[in-house]
C-alpha cells in the first residue's frame, strides 16, 4: 500500500497543477498566481519547521549531523539553482512585475529547454522526498506531498503562462508540463526501492526535504512578496500566508 500511496501522491504533485492550469484562462491564472505564491510560502515554511524537522530531530540521529545536513541541503539547492536546474518560474509579462516586452518569449525560447529540464530534475527530487516521507510515516508522507503540491502549482502555472504567451498551443504547453510532472512519479518509485532498505537514513532525508522547502520559500517565493503594495494587497498576502500555515497546523494537530 505504501508504494500505491507514493504513486498517488507523486501523480497529484506532478499533474494536479497542470490540470488546474488547463482549466483556467490565462487572464485568471495571472490574477491568482500571486495568491498561490503566498499560500505555498505558508505551507512550505510550516511543513518544514513544524512537522518535517521535528520528526527528524525526534529520531536517534545526532542533532549536529542533522543541522550539518540542513546546511548542506541549502547550499546544494543554491548551487543547483545557479546551474538553472532547480529553477522556479513564477514570473511572466502579466504578473505585475513590469517585465519588458517579449520577456515571456525569451524565457520560453532559448531558455525553454533549461526550464523543462530543471523542472524535471526538481520533480524527480520531489518524488524521492515524498517516498522517504511515506516510508518514515504515512501521515508525514501526505503532509510532505501537500507541501510539494502547494509549491508546484504556482511554478507550473507560471511555466504554462510563459509558454502560452510565447506562442505555444495550449495542448503543447500542457503536454510538456505533464511530461515534466511525471518525473515526480519516477522519483517516488525509485525512492521506494532504493531508500526503503536504509531506514537509518530517513532522518537525514527528512532534513534534506526541509532544506528544499525552506530554500524555495526564502530564496524564491518570499522575494516575490517583498514589494511595496497597497495595504489591501499586503493584507491579502498575509491572509494567504496564514491560510497556508493554518492548513499545516491543523494537519499536524490532527496527528497528535
Amino acid at each position: 500500500m505504501t508504494l500505491l500511496y507514493i504513486v498517488l501522491a507523486t501523480l497529484a504533485g506532478g499533474l494536479l497543477s497542470v490540470l488546474i492550469a488547463a482549466s483556467l484562462t490565462v487572464a485568471l491564472l495571472s490574477r491568482v498566481v500571486k495568491h498561490l505564491v503566498s499560500l505555498s510560502t505558508g505551507v512550505l515554511l510550516a511543513t518544514a519547521l513544524l512537522h518535517v524537522l521535528p520528526e527528524a530531530f525526534e529520531s536517534q540521529a545526532s542533532p549536529h549531523s542533522l543541522f550539518l545536513t540542513l546546511l548542506g541541503g541549502l547550499m546544494f539547492f543554491f548551487l543547483l539553482e545557479k546551474a538553472e536546474l532547480y529553477r522556479h518560474t513564477h514570473h511572466h509579462e502579466g504578473d505585475g512585475h513590469h517585465h519588458h516586452h517579449h520577456f515571456d518569449e525569451e524565457q520560453a525560447g532559448r531558455g525553454g529547454l533549461a526550464v523543462l529540464v530543471g523542472d524535471s530534475i526538481h520533480n524527480f527530487c520531489d518524488g524521492i522526498i515524498i517516498a522517504a516521507a511515506f516510508l518514515a510515516d504515512q501521515h508525514l508522507g501526505w503532509i510532505t506531498a501537500l507541501a510539494i503540491i502547494a509549491h508546484e502549482i504556482p511554478q507550473e502555472v507560471g511555466d504554462y503562462i510563459v509558454l502560452l504567451n510565447a506562442g505555444f498551443s495550449r495542448a503543447k504547453a500542457l503536454l510538456f508540463n505533464a511530461i515534466s510532472g511525471l518525473a515526480a512519479v519516477a522519483g517516488g518509485v525509485l525512492g521506494y526501492f532504493l531508500v526503503g532498505p536504509w531506514e537509518q537514513l530517513f532522518p537525514y532525508l527528512l532534513v534534506a526535504a526541509s532544506s528544499s522547502f525552506v530554500y524555495v520559500a526564502v530564496a524564491d517565493l518570499i522575494p516575490q512578496l517583498q514589494r511595496r503594495l497597497p495595504w489591501r494587497e499586503t493584507a491579502l498576502q498575509l491572509l494567504w500566508l496564514a491560510v497556508g500555515m493554518g492548513i499545516v497546523v491543523l494537519a499536524v494537530g490532527g496527528q497528535h
